[in-house]
């Protein structure tokens, strides 16, 4: 009985030892005095906190519908050898010196250029869709390797760059690729920037590699720049005298693709200050129309912007003859972005384009109103060939 008493007092003072223990761990997830979160205007689709120690990213929506969300930990090398915390607490651990970066999407690309941290990119996946200049000479350098396909990234070149961590993008989560990369040790962390509903939301997601690199204030200055040109350009837009009526999108296999009324192109449209023939509609995705509705609304439409990938009114015709009945087709006032490219190919827009959206509602405020914006020229927009 004694035995048992003295074992029994004995096991619980050592379990209060050891709770005590516990308790004085540090859990990076609790708040602490000296915490302050990342101010976002317009992005929703993550949020930062900040704490003198280390960095907690949490992306809220990777994809449309996403159920989960993503947690990592952001920390020094240093402050990580000290630091304890519950196994699985997040999807991945960044140390905040990345000297070496994968990105998936040519929509990362200008913020590492607008950062200056463009030297630690070493893959991409696709490289011939790059349009920047200054990256495609690292390319040619042979400073960043090829990657193969995004659906199927050469997971045997990425492990021999070991890179610090690699920016992916998902449609549904599921992705064997990224899996493999994890379980080397490598943190994927997706970049959610396509989901915003807006395009300085979109814009915003700068600040996201900002925090990566330790240049929140950079970041946080290029986005205000860039917001003050847009909100500039759109205030000059609502001088214009006349709305013009515009048409987009093209046939595909006899279904015509448009952006609905509440997507961020027909927003550009609404702050380029135009009658968007579709501009009452709402809803996900885009709207798939018969050639016959379309034609119904949008014959006599001023301007036809964006007619899918055609570059020319030759493959329009040679398309669809159906085409020719458009007033935009036989007034030739068609334009589009696909005939501005990089040296290899890579359309300019699909990598600028999220990044500076200043420049996008510039483009069509000059094609939409001529006399506004007299000394600008169009960056991406074109006339059809």
């Amino acid at each position: 009985m004694r035995k048992s008493l003295v074992f029994i007092l004995l096991f619980t003072f050592l379990f209060n030892c050891k709770e005590e223990k516990e308790s004085l761990r540090t859990f990076p997830d609790l708040p602490s005095k000296d915490q302050s979160s990342l101010i976002l205007k317009y992005a929703k689709g993550f949020a930062v906190e900040n704490y003198s120690t280390h960095k907690i990213l949490t992306i809220n929506s990777p994809w449309p519908e996403a159920k989960k969300t993503y947690k990592y930990l952001i920390v020094s090398k240093e402050q990580l050898a000290v630091m304890t915390f519950p196994s699985g607490a997040y999807d991945g651990i960044i140390t905040n010196n990345i000297t070496k970066l994968v990105v998936t999407s040519t929509t990362h690309i200008p913020a590492l250029e607008l950062l200056g941290v463009e030297q630690t990119l070493v893959g991409f996946p696709g490289t011939d869709y790059i349009s920047s200049e200054k990256t495609r000479k690292r390319i040619d350098d042979g400073l960043v390797r090829e990657l193969g396909k995004n659906e199927g990234i050469n997971t045997e070149v990425l492990l021999e760059l070991n890179p610090d961590v690699v920016i992916g993008f998902g449609v549904d989560g599921v992705n064997k690729t990224f899996e493999t990369i994890r379980k080397s040790g490598i943190p994927v962390i997706y970049n959610g920037d396509w989901v915003e509903s807006s395009a300085l939301a979109k814009a915003e997601w700068i600040k996201f590699f900002g925090v990566l690199f330790n240049k929140e204030k950079e970041a946080d200055s290029i986005f205000n720049n860039i917001e003050s040109d847009y909100l500039e350009a759109k205030k000059i837009a609502a001088n214009a005298k006349k709305q013009p009526t515009v048409l987009s999108g093209a046939m595909h296999k006899d279904v015509w693709y448009l952006p609905n009324g509440s997507s961020p192109e027909a927003q550009f449209l609404k702050d380029a200050n135009v009658n968007y023939l579709w501009s009452d509609t709402s809803g996900n995705g885009s709207l798939a129309l018969s050639f016959e509705v379309v034609l119904e609304k949008a014959q006599h439409a001023d301007i036809w912007l964006s007619p899918s990938y055609y570059s020319s009114y030759k493959q329009l015709e040679e398309a669809s003859e159906l085409y020719t009945n458009f007033d935009a087709f036989n007034n030739k006032s068609i334009y589009s972005f696909v005939n501005t490219t990089g040296a290899t190919g890579g359309v300019l827009y699909y990598e600028l384009g999220t990044a500076r959206p200043d420049l996008v509602l510039k483009d069509l405020i000059k094609i939409c109103h001529p006399d506004l914006l007299q000394n600008y020229t169009p960056h991406f927009f074109k006339p059809l060939n």
